[in-house]
């Protein structure tokens, strides 16, 4: 008899120990249905299979359901897990199912699930579409349709909605379908599409020097200003390990980010990319998971959590924006993608590349102790100028809500000529101050003796070094007076 020793998500540090069914077989890394507290049923990991248990055999429950006849995570992602669950203190079970698409966490099938796409029927292809002229966004959507099918996932990044392709379907002018994804094979088509750009003397050293270290581990820091050509490099690097047949992952710190990325490299190559991101379906989001596993995806573009995606044959991570907090999972299994990307790169050696303007100063450690190299780019690329900055004294002059009167000219040349302004505020609250008018006082946090900030909204005033807090005073607690006056500018 043969006990699987099971994952679950729960915050325990410890697995569980389930009988497997007679002539039941399962690897390490598949995902079994198991018996969980009173009438509950749970997925689970199996972690090891052995033929003894701590507890007496007879008092154990038995697998419900095998989910898988093979492991769900390749074997580098596997081995990140564990070794990142005892790294930063965590619970297995958590740290397996974070890692997992949702749909594979309630135990549906690790295959690809049908995508649904809008089409124009009949209908719509001969409606006079100038009968929607009401609805600019329903012509619009007619119009794109009318061009070939439109996938659910696409939906986001046009310019009209959901919404609006539902109104038509009430009208009879499109519908919805669904299709199951089959594998194609990228590698036999693959060829640079888009045209490349010439690069400078800094560029070609940099992309040089990592295509010489395609074949092994190694760390790069890409420190380069805005503007330099960071992503002409990755594009380029990109195109020497694609041409091999392997795949890249490409993380960025936000989805905002994505739509421009996403657009530059499918223009530069023809392959598929996918994307990974909180913004997409369940469906949509195992779909590019699985394409990814099965080597049907050449391209990865994600956030944090696609660090876990599993391929069949990656061959470069880049980390673009590598000293962004993004990177770091704040609530539930607290970890730093960008660290465990380096772990996941030395695993599979494989190079690494982390991209910023400001790097982080634990990433210009790594440089200094000589773990990383650093590759600058100190020119920006092709007709791209510097920002051009001024300082402005404040001294002596009078100023107006705070502006002062040169910058006051400057906006209004800007608004004039048909441009946007953008007025950045560099502290939070309403004001940074409280001052009594009558005699001076400004109120202050007794713990660290910095001034508290007025928080409107919420009448109070906080320190934003301590997070101390207290009621706004009636009157100065100093001379009594009631002319309090809120000091500087705010949000």
């Amino acid at each position: 008899m043969f006990v699987a020793h099971v994952a679950l998500p729960v915050p325990l540090p410890r697995t569980f120990d389930y009988l497997l069914p007679e002539g039941g077989v399962v690897k390490a890394g598949c995902r079994v249905r198991v018996p969980f507290g009173k009438q509950q049923e749970r997925v689970g990991i199996v972690v090891s299979v052995s033929d003894h248990s701590e507890l007496p055999l007879d008092e154990l429950k038995s697998v419900i359901e095998i989910l898988d006849n093979e492991p769900v995570f390749s074997t580098p992602v596997w081995r990140l897990l564990l070794w990142a669950a005892d790294y930063y203190h965590h619970p297995l079970g958590d740290v397996l199912f974070h890692a997992l698409p949702i749909l594979l966490r309630q135990g549906k099938p690790a295959s690809n699930a049908p995508l649904w796409y809008w089409f124009a029927t009949e209908e719509g292809l001969a409606v006079d579409i100038n009968s929607l002229k009401r609805s600019a966004k329903q012509q619009q959507a007619l119009a794109a349709l009318r061009q070939g099918k439109i996938w659910r996932y696409q939906v986001a990044e046009l310019d009209f909605t959901d919404a609006t392709l539902q109104t038509l379907r009430r009208k009879g002018l499109c519908e919805l379908a669904s299709e199951t994804p089959t594998f194609t094979d990228w590698r036999e088509r693959y060829t640079v599409a888009g045209e490349r750009l010439r690069l400078n003397t800094e560029q070609a050293t940099a992309v040089g020097a990592i295509h010489s270290a395609l074949d092994d581990f190694s760390a790069w820091l890409l420190a380069g200003v805005t503007g330099s050509g960071k992503t002409e490099v990755y594009l380029s690097v990109l195109e020497n390990v694609l041409a091999q047949g392997k795949q890249a992952l490409v993380m960025v710190p936000e989805i905002g980010l994505t739509p421009q990325t996403i657009a530059r490299f499918r223009e530069r190559f023809n392959a598929p990319v996918e994307v990974l991101h909180s913004g997409l379906n369940d469906s949509e989001r195992l779909s590019a998971w699985l394409k990814a596993k099965n080597g049907e995806a050449a391209i990865v573009i994600g956030t944090r959590s696609s660090l876990f995606t599993p391929f069949k044959n990656l061959g470069v991570i880049v980390i673009d924006e590598e000293h962004d907090s993004s990177y770091k999972q704040q609530e539930g299994w607290r970890y730093h993608a960008r660290d465990l990307a380096v772990y996941r790169a030395h695993s599979e050696q494989i190079p690494i590349i982390l991209g910023s303007a400001t790097p982080a100063l634990e990433t210009l450690c790594n440089v200094r102790q000589k773990k990383y190299r650093m590759l600058r780019l100190t020119r920006r690329a092709g007709n791209a100028r510097p920002a051009l900055q001024h300082v402005l004294d404040l001294k002596g002059q009078r100023l107006q809500a705070g502006l002062a009167p040169a910058l006051i000219a400057r906006m209004r040349q800007h608004l004039q000529a048909d441009n946007q302004v953008i007025l950045f505020l560099n502290r939070r609250g309403f004001a940074p101050a409280l001052l009594c008018h009558d005699c001076g006082w400004i109120a202050e946090c007794p713990r660290c003796d910095h001034y508290y900030t007025l928080h409107q909204a919420q009448h109070h005033l906080r320190c934003h070094h301590c997070d101390s807090q207290r009621p706004v005073p009636r009157q100065c607690p100093s001379c009594g007076s009631t002319h309090m006056l809120p000091v500087g500018l705010g949000d």
